[in-house]
């Protein structure tokens, strides 16, 4: 029994740093895509229109897709709970899509269709991963 009680708190502890972590990368992820230029680039190539690639791009926008991977699998593992959930996925879906449009009306940026796939297929990878990992709990279960 110990250990059942030990791993409740230990799973919303979890849960408690995932929220946090969540919320906090939304915030930066909207202060990137509106800031009109790269924050990166400023930085780090010392141009703030050069925007620095992690890979490169394979049909869809490689940075766009690993973004919205981290994000959403913390959005997930954050609300668990089917009705929050759904909520969540909403949110992600739509935040990927508004944000790619701002780009049409912000100086210095672009919108891109590679960026927005980048985006929607980043979300669409964690909730597969989400959905698999939920679906072999519940089948442990029986």
């Amino acid at each position: 029994m110990k250990v059942n009680n030990n791993s409740k708190f230990v799973g919303t502890k979890i849960v408690s740093i995932a929220k946090y972590l969540f919320h906090i990368s939304n915030i930066c992820l909207i202060v990137f895509y509106l800031y009109p230029g790269s924050i990166f680039g400023c930085f780090i190539y010392n141009d703030c229109k050069t925007q620095p690639q992690l890979t490169s791009d394979f049909f869809v926008s490689s940075n766009h897709v690993y973004a919205f991977i981290i994000i959403s699998l913390l959005g997930f593992i954050s609300y668990p709970k089917k009705s929050a959930f759904i909520r969540i996925v909403t949110y992600l879906f739509f935040i990927s899509i508004f944000l790619e449009l701002l780009h049409l009306v912000i100086p210095e940026r672009g919108f891109e269709i590679k960026d927005l796939a980048g985006n929607i297929v980043g979300v669409a990878i964690s909730l597969i991963i989400i959905l698999i990992f939920k679906l072999r709990k519940k089948n442990e279960q029986f």
